[in-house]
């Protein structure tokens, strides 16, 4: 083999392998990207979630204050 076909031999390999490289990183970055849109996702069900559990409480500590405020006029 001469130089020349040695030479470019190395440059092909060179970006192939350049390209493999490029290729994992950006799939890395992907990988990463979605599992922030997930947890992003679970934080926002679980805010909506407390959200719609609001009303109970409030009923439950109407209930609450009712019921004292029974016992409170029964017993005086």
């Amino acid at each position: 083999m001469n130089s020349r076909n040695l030479i470019l031999i190395v440059v092909v390999a060179f970006i192939i392998i350049l390209g493999g490289c490029s290729c994992f990183g950006y799939n890395g970055m992907v990988k990463l990207d979605e599992n922030v849109k997930a947890k992003w996702a679970n934080v926002q069900s679980d805010y909506q979630r407390r959200s719609d559990l609001i009303p109970n409480l409030v009923n439950t500590v109407k209930g609450a204050a009712n019921f004292e405020q029974e016992t409170l006029t029964k017993v005086v």
